[in-house]
């Protein structure tokens, strides 16, 4: 059977280098804490990988911690953000990944710290003036968390716009960059953000690793303890071998940017392009059919099939060998449908499926025809 992934939004393919620098890592079996000479070619290593990561977001690297992912990343400066820092207001959006979403609400329910929605337009775009309203309601000290690129509409926000808002009412500003850093420039100077929280396996580096960017002198504590690892803020060993992958893939990501950027661009473009020409009444939710406003990375499209029927649309493209998603790969194994999705669109476009397909440099003009095609025919059966 013919097989053609295209939720690169849930997670990429390894690139080969990246498998070639871990295994090579497996044989540097030093604790990175150990003072010999096992342990130092570890701690030398690890410091390395903080030097590109920093140098290629204009950061430096005391700003860079290692975590297990961009959840955690995630947890770490929201709660931190309560505990160390003060912030007793969170402003966010209802369509934020859960690792937002569920920390601030359960920060919220603890009577911790205050839960504000910034409102959204149709197509999911934060209400610009409810967000000055918002960050001028009180005194209170406030985080605001707003994701660079919603990981399952794929529209983009204007960070400058919002980072220069949040700095001009004495705020903090935290985005989850987990489908942004490896497919767009960074640079932290420029656009004034606190806090990012970033995951490997979305630029073609390894699952349980990632990183959380926390701008320096922020007073931001540790989540977990235990140790010192992490200039303090994230106790435990550090997964070696993780980390030298993630360099790797980081590294390769903005080495080739600009060329392989082009190339997916290109393959969203066409697919578009066949949708609208092979399946006209189809629909794309929030930006992602908008090259301009959305990221190149994917698109969510809403295709014209009756409820009943859509119960079998996942499923007849996994026997078609076709990987996508319905909604984050967080929760596509659950019956709840799509909180993002429920936040933009009027019951009855609810009732029809949505789904998010997503590309990389893996993926090929002929698997947009054979996709499109097994779409098309599953609609017109």
């Amino acid at each position: 059977m013919r097989k053609v992934y295209f939720d690169s939004a849930a997670t990429t393919q390894l690139r080969s280098g990246v498998i070639s620098k871990m295994q090579e890592a497996l044989d540097t079996y030093g604790n990175p804490s150990s003072t010999h000479s096992f342990g130092r070619t570890a701690k030398t290593a690890i410091e390395s990988a903080r030097k590109t990561i920093a140098k290629g977001m204009n950061a430096q690297p005391a700003e860079i911690i290692f975590t297990s992912g961009g959840t955690e990343a995630d947890n770490m400066i929201l709660r931190c953000a309560v505990d160390d820092i003060g912030v007793r207001t969170i402003i966010t959006s209802k369509i934020e990944h859960h690792a937002v979403l569920h920390t601030a609400q359960a920060l919220a329910e603890k009577g911790r710290a205050a839960l504000w929605y910034v409102d959204l337009d149709d197509h999911g775009n934060p209400d610009m003036a409810h967000l000055e309203a918002l960050l001028q309601k009180d005194d209170s000290k406030k985080l605001v968390s707003l994701m660079h690129v919603n990981n399952e509409i794929g529209n983009m926000i204007d960070m400058a716009a919002i980072a220069g808002k949040v700095k001009e009412h004495k705020a903090l500003f935290h985005s989850d960059a987990v489908q942004s850093i490896g497919h767009y420039e960074w640079d932290v100077q420029a656009v004034p953000v606190d806090f990012l929280a970033a995951a490997a396996h979305k630029f073609h580096g390894p699952k349980g690793v990632g990183f959380a960017y926390i701008r320096k002198n922020s007073g931001m504590g540790c989540l977990i303890s235990g140790g010192s690892q992490e200039r303090g803020h994230r106790a435990g060993t550090e997964s070696f071998h993780n980390i030298v992958g993630l360099e790797e893939a980081f590294a390769n990501a903005y080495e080739h940017l600009e060329t392989e950027r082009n190339y997916v661009t290109g393959l969203k473009k066409y697919f578009i392009e066949r949708l609208r020409t092979e399946i006209p009444q189809a629909r794309f939710n929030g930006h992602s059919g908008d090259l301009e406003r959305s990221t190149y990375t994917l698109v969510n499209v809403r295709l014209p099939v009756d409820k009943q029927k859509a119960l079998m649309l996942l499923f007849h493209l996994d026997m078609k060998g076709i990987a996508c998603s319905k909604g984050s790969a967080c929760q596509s194994g659950s019956d709840a449908g799509s909180h993002v999705l429920s936040e933009i669109l009027a019951p009855e476009d609810l009732e029809k499926p949505s789904l998010r397909f997503s590309f990389s440099k893996y993926n090929t003009k002929e698997e947009v025809e054979y996709a499109v095609g097994v779409l098309k025919d599953f609609i017109a059966d």
